[in-house]
């Protein structure tokens, strides 16, 4: 049936199972058949089961979440493919809202809207229609 090869203290044993009959075993040792007894089928999970250690609770210090200081208030507005540029719709000094459409610009032959991420006014506008640009430009700026 099946042929196995075990090493044990050092010394080699090629075993051949011959066959079952219920629960004895009929298997040849190094030539030598034997009858073996069979008591239980041992399983042997496939995939080990992962044992992981629990976090450590954060400190009281470390569970507070900072306020973030910003000095500045102006958002600027990148491209989001490369692209060229079809229309600009605002100017410097114009009010925006947030979600309102700024400009159009074409990348891989769809229009894309580029919007104004927050509500304030147009600071700068760094681009016209027909200007090529990349991946994260600057187009414009809103304070």
């Amino acid at each position: 049936m099946k042929k196995y090869s075990f090493v044990i203290n050092g010394n080699n044993y090629e075993v051949e199972v011959l066959g079952f009959e219920e629960n004895i075993a009929k298997i040849e040792v190094n030539g030598t058949p034997y009858s073996v007894e069979v008591k239980k089928e041992l399983k042997i999970p496939k995939t080990p089961t992962l044992v992981r250690a629990e976090p450590p609770k954060p400190t009281r210090k470390e569970s507070k979440i900072p306020r973030s200081v910003t000095t500045t208030t102006n958002v600027a507005i990148k491209a989001p493919l490369p692209g060229t540029i079809v229309q600009v719709l605002v100017k410097p000094g114009d009010k925006v809202t947030m979600g309102q459409k700024i400009l159009t610009m074409e990348a891989m032959k769809m229009e894309n809207n580029v919007l104004s991420e927050k509500d304030g006014i147009v600071r700068s506008v760094n681009v016209k229609a027909g200007d090529t640009v990349m991946q994260n430009d600057i187009l414009a700026e809103i304070e």
